[in-house]
């Protein structure tokens, strides 16, 4: 159910059934020469609206504003100041909760977003809130499976890559008439290694400097049929993370015992 469809009555309803909500993140960037700026937030949002027809909840509409200084030379970037990025983030999650949901679902298709959703999970301990986010990964296993990421390697020769294979062939099977392969760079995108000489260093040009072009992997192995499996593998896959969700009692019943023992200090 997409909540920006629902009616206010339905809506309601929907918050009672469902109790959990899924919120589809990505950013607005450059994919290489090839594919649509909204390339992430597409591919999310169209996973979780399927997958809510497996395992019904509330999709939230498609969330730009993540972390994407690194293609802030580009044409078409949007870019959100960091604190504000945080700020917008918890605001949007507040009003989640405020309107009935105790569940919240992070669907990431941006690796630009991981450091930033990561740490936003850490400090969800600061103080106390009555709901809890769980972020799916690609670790997930399906029924005793293999990850998602190991089942996708066997449709594509890399995953994940940027504006490469299997990002294409996805959004080729979203958004079909919106990749132009006529322009695909015929050659690959390869890590250059500009930074290999300082090992074990993060920095904040790491993926410029490997990949300048925004461009990852070879888009010209991209294909709608290998799309189409790939969104039914993650499809599948966050429908059962979503009912894995629903069934938890852990994770809120942490939260609150950590609640309680902060609380139990400041008496002291």
């Amino acid at each position: 159910m997409r909540w920006e469809l629902l009616n206010s009555n339905d809506f309601a309803k929907a918050v009672k059934e469902t109790k959990v909500c899924v919120l589809p993140i990505g950013v607005l960037e450059r994919h290489a020469d090839h594919a649509p700026l909204g390339t992430d937030v597409l591919i999310a949002h169209s996973t979780c609206v399927e997958a809510a027809e497996l395992e019904p909840c509330v999709v939230f509409p498609g969330y730009i504003f993540g972390q994407i200084n690194e293609a802030k030379c580009f044409p078409g970037a949007v870019t959100i100041e960091p604190k504000l990025a945080l700020e917008l983030l918890e605001n949007v999650v507040s009003e989640i909760a405020r309107n009935g949901f105790k569940k919240i679902v992070f669907y990431n298709c941006h690796g630009g977003n991981w450091n930033m959703l990561n740490y936003f999970i850490q400090y969800q301990l600061y103080e106390k809130r009555d709901y809890t986010i769980y972020m799916f990964n690609d670790s997930f296993p399906l029924d005793g499976d293999k990850s998602l990421g190991d089942e996708a390697r066997k449709i594509v020769s890399k995953y994940p890559c940027h504006a490469g294979e299997w990002e294409t062939s996805y959004i080729m099977s979203v958004e079909p008439g919106c990749v132009d392969l006529s322009n695909v760079d015929k050659e690959p995108g390869l890590p250059l290694g500009r930074l290999s000489h300082i090992k074990g260093a993060t920095t904040a040009v790491d993926w410029y400097a490997d990949f300048p072009r925004h461009y990852d992997g070879d888009a010209l192995e991209a294909s709608k049929e290998k799309g189409d499996a790939l969104r039914a593998l993650h499809i599948r896959h966050l429908a059962q993370f979503i009912k894995a969700v629903k069934q938890d009692t852990v994770a809120p019943a942490l939260m609150q015992e950590i609640f309680d023992k902060q609380q139990k200090l400041t008496e002291m």
